[in-house]
């Protein structure tokens, strides 16, 4: 039976950029980077606390998503915090656009969301 989630596949549709963004800003490390050259594809594997989590990938002229946060399929990818109002502070010294903090109202835990290059939505969640 299933044990946990193995891993989140991105598409990005500027890879330098994503990779930046996931790395630099985010500060997953990389685990492994490849190029498929039968694709014309880079893929690079990201952990975070060692742990594997993300593969981010580029492809030639990947279409484009509708990604609204009500949209049908993925809705969004949460990441855990420690102290939300320290993190949300350091990617809006970044220049990321970060929504107002709101509050869970079944949990009382507080979070907020920003999004990607790509614009796909991304959750922090206090723990």
């Amino acid at each position: 039976m299933i044990q946990a989630v193995h891993h989140i596949a991105i598409i990005a549709g500027d890879y330098q950029r994503s990779k930046k963004f996931y790395t630099e800003l985010l500060g997953l490390k990389p685990i492994r980077e490849v190029y498929r050259k039968e694709r014309n594809s880079w893929k690079l594997d990201l952990a975070l606390n060692d742990q594997y989590i993300i593969e981010l990938f580029s492809f030639p002229d990947p279409p484009a998503r509708p990604s609204q946060p009500e949209a049908r399929g993925l809705r969004h990818l949460a990441f855990a915090v420690k102290d939300l109002e320290q993190v949300v502070d350091f990617l809006q010294q970044k220049g990321v656009q970060v929504e107002p903090i709101r509050t869970d109202e079944y949990t009382g835990k507080r979070f907020s969301f920003f999004q990607d290059p790509d614009g796909l939505p991304l959750e922090l969640y206090e723990q």
